[in-house]
């Protein structure tokens, strides 16, 4: 029989049943729902101010300087500027104003206190101007960071796997109800995040707690101030077909299309970012405006409003689907072409998330294919949805969900078809991904004499 090697035996894992029985487990748990008022607040009053600076400066400034209407143009400039005050935020505040959307939605921990002012100062700054990104990823570092602020404010030797923990508790609470449902959101981050384990659900359980009050914050608040909840919504769905061999037939070419349109994104993406960073303050003026300039081009081709290629497409989706028959195939695909230069362009020098832009661009996309024969209204935008969703997040199974659930009973119908559309755009996103750079060898360490 082989010897056993000698030395320390490796630790045993941690017993999810007993620390969920602890009562430091109980208190974290009170102190997640605490945490999850001021930090639900705070979020509501981000988007809320979010949404009245969009309103400021696309509506109210030009009709101050005299427009009847806002030109076309008026993108061009005014994302320039945003452009200016995002780059020198990015260099002078630290934290470099937080996540880079090029590279995915990424968590890394909770950002530091000094951090904040930054994060949030870019995230205002790329949303109000009208930037094609998200709030997700500035929502969740910030619920993060304040959630790790307010416990170490108040109790300094806390535990570093607690920190951990109430971190993440406080970017569950922020996300509370952006993507329709405070479980949407909670999987969206464990997915994001990597949770698995015997440890998941202890880790899990302060967040959704922290998303339920989250989510009840928010209801209390849009009835309190009349402002909207802010939560991904969609009205008026249309009636799905059965899926059929024609529907499977669209969702294999769907799942494709944005496999391929989702690389050509992010790769492009990528690539440019890099080229910002080189001269940040003059390359992310320039990228403002071109983002405004691809939402004139749409605007005067088409003769549709520029803000469908603006701003993150979350409040836009309702209105596309609801009124999907006023736009002509060739309007989606210019529209399709545009939004995704311009996110493109977003990704690389503004700061916020991937998500809604992707979901916007997949329900443009399958709307546009939706003219074509065997394919009705509501898959196409499904399965545009998710494909794309997934194509740029590379999380297949939050991609199904944020399709689907948000279509209500007619998400049980397209379904399976979403699921196949999804699956495709999923393998082949990562067989297009470019081979990940090996590592350099480490030298071997010379025995000692």
């Amino acid at each position: 029989m082989p010897a056993t090697p000698s030395g320390p035996s490796a630790p045993a894992p941690p017993d999810p049943l007993a620390l969920i029985r602890s009562r430091g487990y109980a208190v974290l748990l009170v102190m997640t729902a605490l945490l999850g008022i001021p930090i639900s607040a705070a979020a509501f009053g981000f988007l809320a101010l979010v949404s009245e600076l969009q309103s400021l400066t696309y509506n109210d400034l030009p009709r101050g300087l005299g427009f009847a209407e806002t030109p076309s143009w008026w993108p061009i400039p005014l994302l320039a500027v945003a452009g200016l005050l995002v780059a020198l935020t990015i260099r002078y505040l630290p934290g470099e104003g937080g996540h880079k959307p090029a590279e995915g939605l990424v968590t890394k921990g909770a950002p530091l206190a000094a951090e904040l002012p930054g994060i949030a100062l870019a995230a205002v700054t790329s949303l109000a101007a009208g930037a094609v990104i998200g709030p997700e990823a500035p929502l969740i570092a910030l619920g993060g960071g304040l959630a790790v602020f307010a416990v170490r404010a108040v109790k300094r030797d806390i535990q570093p796997s607690a920190i951990t923990v109430l971190g993440a508790a406080g970017s569950f609470a922020a996300m509370s109800t952006l993507l329709g449902s405070p479980l949407l959101g909670a999987f969206l981050l464990m997915e994001a995040a990597g949770l698995g384990g015997v440890m998941m659900g202890a880790v899990l359980v302060p967040g959704l707690l922290a998303a339920g009050v989250g989510a009840l914050i928010f209801t209390g608040l849009d009835s309190w101030t009349g402002l909207g909840t802010y939560s991904l919504v969609l009205g008026q769905v249309p009636h799905a077909d059965r899926p059929d061999v024609a529907g499977f037939g669209w969702a294999l070419v769907i799942g494709v299309a944005s496999a391929v349109l989702g690389a050509g994104i992010h790769r492009s993406a990528l690539f440019l970012q890099g080229r910002v960073e080189r001269r940040r303050v003059v390359a992310t003026t320039l990228t403002g405006a071109l983002v405004g300039v691809a939402a004139l081009v749409y605007a005067e081709w088409t003769g549709e409003k520029a803000s469908d290629v603006l701003y993150s497409g979350q409040d836009a989706l309702g209105p596309l689907l609801a009124g999907q028959a006023g736009y002509t195939a060739g309007a989606l695909v210019v529209l399709v072409v545009c939004k995704a230069a311009a996110y493109s362009l977003s990704l690389s020098a503004f700061r916020g998330g991937p998500v809604f832009p992707s979901m916007f661009l997949g329900a443009a996309g399958g709307l546009a294919l939706a003219h074509l024969p065997g394919l009705d209204v509501t898959s196409g935008f499904a399965m545009g949805v998710g494909a794309m969703c997934v194509a740029m997040l590379k999380l297949p199974m939050t991609a199904v969900l944020l399709a689907t659930l948000l279509l209500g009973m007619q998400g049980l119908t397209v379904m399976p078809l979403v699921i196949v559309a999804v699956v495709v755009s999923y393998v082949l996103t990562l067989r297009l991904a470019p081979a990940p750079t090996p590592a350099d060898p480490i030298p071997a360490r010379k025995p000692a004499p």
